[in-house]
């Protein structure tokens, strides 16, 4: 599985490398992402009792492990 590569914040969607991203990191352990990480699209985001799905148009989706 290739590495992808994070530019953005998943939950913000600002630059990754700038600014705090620590209360993003601790809303993350609860929340789904809502930004692609690698383009700052706005995520298509579904949630349900036993995890979330996320999708990218353009990088396609993640889930919940």
């Amino acid at each position: 599985m290739p590495l992808v590569e994070t530019t953005y914040c998943d939950r913000c969607g600002e630059p990754a490398q700038q600014g705090d991203h620590g209360p993003c990191r601790a809303a993350r352990r609860m929340e789904p992402p809502r930004y692609c990480a690698r383009c700052r699209r706005r995520m298509i985001v579904q949630v349900t009792p036993t995890g979330w799905n996320a999708r990218c148009s353009e990088h396609g989706e993640l889930a919940s492990a």
